[in-house]
Formats: C-alpha cells, sequence, structure tokens
C-alpha cells in the first residue's frame, strides 16, 4: 500500500502584527505509518501549521501538498479524507452522543447502511456504545474528546490532523486516546498530533520540534533524548525542603534546568558542566546525587536553550503569611455531594495545613471537580463540611471568600477588556482602592512583564499569557489560601516551570495552595496528594508514598502516570473481587 504524503516546500505564514514569521521556510515531508508528534512552546506555529494543512489559512510563500492536493486550490476534494480536529472542537453540548454522529454523518455526505455500519464501528472503536443517549455537555473530558475523534473519523479519512486533544485529559483517557490513535495510524492513515505534554511526543514515531516559526529538530524522540546521556542527576537533601534545593541549584552557573521529582530534584547540567563538583556546589553529600535516565523533557528544554532559571518576582511582592506550619487551613469532613441519586462525592475527608501544596487528582469524572468546587464555595455540599480556615463555607462563605485566590480551570476573564483593565476590575472586586490597587496592579505588571501587553485583550494573547493574567487576577488580594483548578492545562514545559517557580516561591512565604491537575509530573511537585475516583478518596499520602503503593515486581520504580493508573485499576479489581 503507497504511503500518504504531506509535502512541504519552503512553507511560510506570516500576519501583519508580528515581525516574525508564524511559520519559517519549512521543508519537510511526512508519510503514513506511525503518529507524527508536532512539537514546541506556545508561539512556535504549530496551530498556523495545522489550520494550513486544512485549508483554512492561506500560505503566505512556499507550497503544500496533502495526499498530493493542494489544500487552497482543491480544498472540496481535500476535506473528503482529512479530518481535522481543533483545540477546541465543535461538538454540540446540548446534543446526544449520536446526535452529534448523525450531524456529522450528514456533513460529510455519509447515509444508508454505510452511516450504520460506520456508527456501529466508531461506537466500539471508542467505547462509546454505552453513552449514545447522553447530551455532550454532560460527557467527562476523555468521553468528549473521544466523541470528537469519532465525529473526525466520519467519512474514513485518510489523513488526521489533531491539536492538542489530550489536553484536560486524565491519564488514563489519554492512553485509550493513544491506543486508538495507533490504531488507526497501523492501518495506514497518517496521523499529525500537536501536544505540549512531552511524555506524548515520546510515544510518536518522529517528531517535529518548532520554536518560533523555526523547525529546529525533527526525527525520533529517542535520538534527540540520547544526546542527554550524563546530563541528567537526581539530588536529594535529607536536612532541607526540595523547593529550597531546587532554588538554589537553579542560580549555579553549570545548572540548565530543575524540576521537582517527589523528594528529589531532577536537573539537567549543561555541556561543559563538571558532574563531579556539582555535590559541593550544592552543599550536599556525593552519596545524595544520582545520575538519571534522560527524559526526551529534558532534551526539549535543553534544545531550547534551558528553562527560565531561579526567578521568583511574584514571591518577592507577596508578603509573608503568619501562622504555625501546623495549623489546619482546609479541611473536609466527610464531604458528600448529590445530584439525584448519584454521589458525584462520597464521604470525603482530607486536611491541608499551612504552607502545603495539596494536589487533588482523579480520572475526568472521578468527582475530583466536584469535591474542588465545594471547598472553595462554589458548590453546596449535600452534607459534611468544606472548611476554610476553620470557617464553614456553607455559613461563612463571604468571610472565608476574602482569604481565598482562585484560578478557574477555564479561562474566566474578561476577553474584551485589555489585561490593565482585568488587572483594574479584579482588584476592585477584591477590595483594592487608590493606591494601594494602582501600586499593585504596578508590581504584578512587572513581576510577569505585562508591559509589552498592557493595552492588549487577552482573546489575542497565546494560552501562557492568558495563564500568567489569570494567577495574577487571582492574586490581586494577596490571599493566605490559593486554588488552582487545572492551572496549567495545555501550557507548554518552559512556562509551567514558570508559573511552579511562582508558586513555590509563594509557598515559601506560607501561602497555602490545592490544586487539580491531569499532568502528572506537575503532581510531583504536590507535598501530598489525594487520589479520587468513583467519588471516594481511594489513596492519599506523598508523591513518593504513592508511587510506592504502586509498586510491583513489574515496575518496581513507577512514575508518577504509572501509580495513577495503577492504583485506580487496583481499585475497580478489588471492587470486582467484593462484588463476586
Amino acid at each position: 500500500m503507497p504511503a500518504n504524503l504531506i509535502v512541504l516546500d519552503a512553507l511560510e505564514k506570516r500576519f501583519p502584527s508580528r515581525d516574525k514569521p508564524a511559520v519559517a521556510s519549512l521543508t519537510i515531508t511526512l508519510q503514513s505509518g506511525g503518529v507524527t508528534g508536532l512539537v514546541g512552546p506556545d508561539g512556535a506555529g504549530k496551530t498556523t501549521l495545522l489550520r494550513m494543512l486544512a485549508g483554512l489559512l492561506t500560505p503566505s510563500r512556499g507550497a503544500m501538498r496533502v495526499v498530493g492536493l493542494d489544500p487552497v486550490t482543491e480544498d472540496a476534494r481535500l476535506h473528503a479524507i482529512l479530518g481535522y480536529m481543533p483545540q477546541k472542537f465543535g461538538l454540540y453540548e446540548d446534543l446526544t452522543v449520536m446526535e452529534n454522529l448523525r450531524l456529522y454523518a450528514s456533513l460529510r455526505g455519509v447515509t444508508g447502511d454505510e452511516r450504520q455500519q460506520t456508527f456501529e464501528r466508531l461506537l466500539a472503536f471508542t467505547d462509546l456504545t454505552r453513552f449514545t443517549a447522553r447530551l455532550a455537555g454532560k460527557l467527562s473530558g476523555g468521553m468528549k474528546q473521544k466523541l470528537g475523534l469519532a465525529c473526525t473519523l466520519i467519512g474514513q479519512p485518510k489523513v488526521l490532523l489533531l491539536d492538542e486533544p489530550g489536553v484536560g485529559v486524565d491519564p488514563i483517557s489519554r492512553r485509550e486516546l493513544w491506543r486508538m490513535v495507533h490504531e488507526l495510524a497501523d492501518d495506514g492513515m497518517l496521523i499529525l498530533w500537536s501536544t505540549s505534554y512531552l511524555d506524548e511526543a515520546e510515544q510518536c514515531r518522529e517528531v517535529l520540534l518548532m520554536n518560533e516559526g523555526e523547525l529546529i529538530y525533527s526525527g525520533a524522540p529517542r535520538a534527540l533524548t540520547e544526546t542527554m546521556a550524563g546530563r541528567t542527576v537526581l539530588a536529594a537533601d535529607a536536612s532541607g525542603t526540595h523547593r529550597r534545593l531546587l532554588q538554589r541549584a537553579l542560580r549555579l552557573p553549570q545548572i540548565g534546568d530543575g524540576v521537582i521529582q517527589g523528594k528529589s530534584v531532577r536537573l539537567i547540567l549543561k555541556k561543559d558542566a563538571d558532574l563531579a563538583t556539582l555535590g559541593q556546589a550544592l552543599g550536599l553529600p556525593d552519596d545524595s546525587i544520582k545520575e538519571a535516565a534522560p527524559r526526551f523533557e529534558d532534551a526539549f528544554i535543553d534544545l531550547l536553550g534551558g528553562g527560565p532559571g531561579a526567578k521568583r518576582a511574584l514571591a518577592d511582592i507577596m508578603p509573608q503569611v503568619g501562622g504555625s506550619r501546623d495549623e489546619t487551613m482546609i479541611e473536609a469532613r466527610g464531604l458528600t455531594k448529590k445530584f439525584g441519586n448519584f454521589a458525584a462525592t462520597d464521604n470525603v475527608d482530607f486536611k491541608v495545613t499551612r504552607g502545603e501544596i495539596f494536589g487533588l487528582l482523579g480520572p475526568n469524572g472521578a468527582g475530583k471537580s466536584t469535591t474542588f468546587k465545594m471547598m472553595c464555595g462554589l458548590l453546596i455540599p449535600t452534607s459534611g463540611q468544606a472548611l476554610v480556615l476553620g470557617m464553614d463555607l456553607k455559613t461563612r462563605s463571604g468571610k472565608a471568600r476574602q482569604r481565598l485566590g482562585y484560578m478557574a480551570q477555564k479561562f474566566s476573564l474578561y476577553g474584551n477588556l485589555t489585561v490593565e483593565q482585568n488587572l483594574r476590575f479584579f482588584s476592585g472586586v477584591y477590595g483594592l482602592h487608590g493606591k494601594r490597587r494602582c501600586r499593585k496592579i504596578d508590581e504584578m505588571s512587572a513581576a510577569f512583564d505585562f508591559g509589552p501587553i498592557l493595552h492588549q485583550t487577552p482573546d489575542a494573547l497565546p494560552l501562557g499569557f492568558k495563564q500568567r493574567l489569570a494567577l495574577a487576577c487571582s492574586l490581586m488580594h494577596e490571599p493566605d489560601i490559593l486554588f488552582l483548578d487545572e492551572p496549567t492545562s495545555g501550557v507548554d514545559p518552559l512556562t509551567r516551570r514558570e508559573f511552579w517557580q511562582h508558586i513555590n516561591g509563594m509557598v515559601e512565604k506560607g501561602v497555602t495552595v490545592m490544586v487539580t491537575t491531569h499532568f502528572m509530573d506537575e503532581a510531583e511537585y504536590c507535598d501530598r496528594i489525594g487520589l479520587v475516583y468513583q467519588g471516594k478518596l481511594i489513596a492519599s499520602g506523598t508523591p513518593d508514598e504513592l508511587k510506592q503503593q504502586a509498586a510491583d515486581q513489574r515496575t518496581p520504580n513507577p512514575t508518577m502516570e504509572q501509580a495513577f493508573i495503577e492504583l485506580v485499576q487496583n481499585f475497580d479489581k478489588d471492587g470486582d473481587n467484593e462484588a463476586a
């Protein structure tokens, strides 16, 4: 069977508002038989390239052919054999699963027996057969993505363009998506998968790594990872916190990047760095530093010139929060939320102390978001208590909210106001006026480098800048407690590192943080984790403790993602055994 091809020849796209091209003179040939990953930080040009390939944008220069067709002049023929799933896929949330499939089948001209056979095949493929009568708006994030993929596959396309389909999807659902996509690639479909999750990039046959419109690497992810051999280490400090150790390490000239990994920090050495002297530079014994196997993310960060470093401008402007580190700041007591007879959260208990990062993890639809919303006063419990600073949010929510900062999962600022106007509005909502308000706006603008974009609207900004603005607005009143609902979903690893530098700095000042995330490497930053599944808290502990709970002879040293999946699957097995 001949390979399906995408051929790009000096392809370029420029926008009048930008000095540099969004895609710069890209020449490459892609073929079917495996998944090709399109990887890069915010503003790299990934979405622009996909939109050109789908015929939605016209190139400024150069040429492109998709399965022998020109996307601009032969768009009607191309659309008959191409599936494109944008970041915000157009599911109709007030239609059922089956009604969405029927709509897309009608748009594709799929009728009669072919339609029925297509539906049966796609529903079985995506495991949505049991949910055909459910409204799309009532599906979990993972199920929505699977339905979006099913709609995209109607008409049996030869080429599939997927723009960050894993964003907001839990590890179990993401694994399912990958299983389906690999199966399609094995059957001969040409698949281009854009992603900001670098563990996803490792699953691709080859990757295109872009930065500021330029292609800076193409090839197998393993080949790039191997260039980091001998330059990645794990360091642990028995006498201090991992957050302070990371900060010390990032100030060293021989360190290119660092992240927290359980009770250790994972460090990238610069090319000319001497591993033998690292322990002395960090003030650690040599046996506390161990070489680690490199990951694709290490190579990605290194190729981009390293991480954001030790900058913690936000922490510098936040006041020290007083009080004992043993004080309970957030507490759930028998927390339960029912919708009819369905218990979304079922008798959940946990405590979070001052200056702690507590992560709430769980698969899509497990009750994590319901629990989180009750803890920050957005939902009223059916029974039990959600306490913040000892105050019951059911009876004293107004007073408690003055001490809380909240950053929503979906960008919730005003897109038609400028960055400066959003800062001014939210500071007013939190009771800041006059000179105090002006001073705080100036401080936040400096800490987040908002100066060049103060008079732009958020709708015109890359996702990373939107998330920075959302965080800034949630902190205008200098809260004691910060609730973060999937704060870095969809942002690139560089922005994620910068974000957590800010959070770590605030926690060192005594701020308490409760966070939800589907990004398992991000969960490593938490002091403790609560894993929610089927409305229950099925496991809790430090990241290393959860990994140890999931360890077995087959996987003695699981990653956080492997631990997440194993603990959920073990809970299912135990339930099946009890039922038997």
